[in-house]
């Protein structure tokens, strides 16, 4: 089925000309799995500690030797193969990640290389942090409203494992490494993406302080490890206990659908108590808000895309609605609503 042949210009709630959707998804994390017990041999912490405050039992860490990139080839390649496309047919590639594999040059060029996607258009989104996931999509979402595109591969990858101070359990014991990809292409109409909502207030609870134009990298700022992320968790938790429940009610507005009608409700992997508190919030019930915090922790960019691939795999069906929420260090925060389209399960 050609979906470019078979979807037709229309006038949309969301002001997209073109129906957009997910195609195929993608998810790559390393092998090393560190438990929590393995944290306690270097962090004044414990298992109770760390599963009572987080849900987290285990996380993974990327091997020596390799970097984002790594990871981010890995799930793009899985989202191509899903849906079927050539990595020469990407029209562009649009990577969220707070941890690059280094400043320049562009992550997403590297990513497009190893892919051997030659005419894709790289794009750099570094700063959106947890909510970047949620950020590319809508990037690539509008820029397949150009009618010269066809396919935009989405990959949220973060090695948390490099952005975390080795010897501050606070931020340590949270993050976790891994990639999720997905591509987005044409659907037929009533299809993809719905609606969504962005928001953002200016914070600096959540940040990396070394390695910018206010504070350039120096042997003093390295002594001082501020290089590595700092974080304010009761700031994290009241802004998105708040903050994720109206962004995903606003999201189902501008969809037109009722939140009752929706089946699976995707929220960022930051905290299992955060993911909990929200669908309380929300008045839903916990089969319709899957995780995976509790084997990979807070993956940053990539952690909306381990419960969207997970979905996609094994829970979606064809027509059903999901929505995606994250929230991020800015703070930034956004939810998208999607109906799933599935080529192979149409009526």
């Amino acid at each position: 089925m050609n979906l470019l042949e078979s979807t037709a210009p229309v006038a949309t709630r969301t002001g997209l000309t073109h129906p957009v959707g997910i195609l195929g998804t993608g998810l790559h994390v390393p092998r090393t799995v560190v438990t929590n017990e393995d944290l306690t041999r270097t962090l004044d912490t414990s298992d109770e500690w760390i599963t009572s405050r987080t849900g987290i039992r285990e996380r993974r860490f990327l091997e020596e030797g390799r970097v984002t990139s790594d990871m981010a080839v890995e799930a793009g390649r899985q989202a191509l193969a899903r849906a079927g496309v050539e990595a020469s047919e990407l029209d562009a590639i649009v990577v969220a990640t707070f941890t690059p594999d280094q400043p320049l040059p562009s992550t997403a060029m590297i990513i497009g290389e190893a892919l051997g996607a030659r005419r894709a258009m790289p794009l750099d989104l570094t700063q959106s942090a947890c909510s970047g996931g949620i950020y590319a999509l809508l990037t690539a979402a509008h820029l397949l409203q150009n009618t010269n595109h066809r396919y935009v591969l989405v990959i949220g990858a973060d090695a948390g494992s490099r952005g975390t101070d080795p010897q501050e359990r606070t931020t340590r014991v949270f993050l976790g490494d891994a990639a999720g990809a997905a591509l987005l292409g044409r659907t037929p109409a009533g299809f993809g993406l719905l609606g969504w909502d962005t928001d953002g207030e200016l914070s600096y609870e959540v940040e990396i302080t070394a390695g910018g134009s206010r504070l350039p990298t120096s042997p003093e700022t390295v002594e001082a490890r501020s290089q590595y992320l700092k974080m304010n968790g009761k700031a994290v938790w009241n802004m998105a206990t708040e903050k994720l429940p109206e962004s995903i009610r606003r999201t189902a507005r501008h969809a037109g659908v009722e939140l009752d009608e929706v089946q699976h409700i995707l929220l960022h992997q930051a905290n299992l108590n955060i993911i909990n508190e929200a669908a309380k919030a929300l008045g839903v019930s916990a089969d319709r808000v899957p995780t995976t915090v509790q084997r990979f922790g807070n993956t940053a960019a990539a952690s909306v895309f381990t419960v969207l691939h997970e979905t996609i795999e094994n829970r979606a069906r064809h027509g059903d609605l999901l929505i995606m929420s994250a929230i991020g260090a800015g703070f930034l925060w956004g939810s998208a609503c999607f109906r799933h389209f599935d080529p192979f399960g149409e009526a």
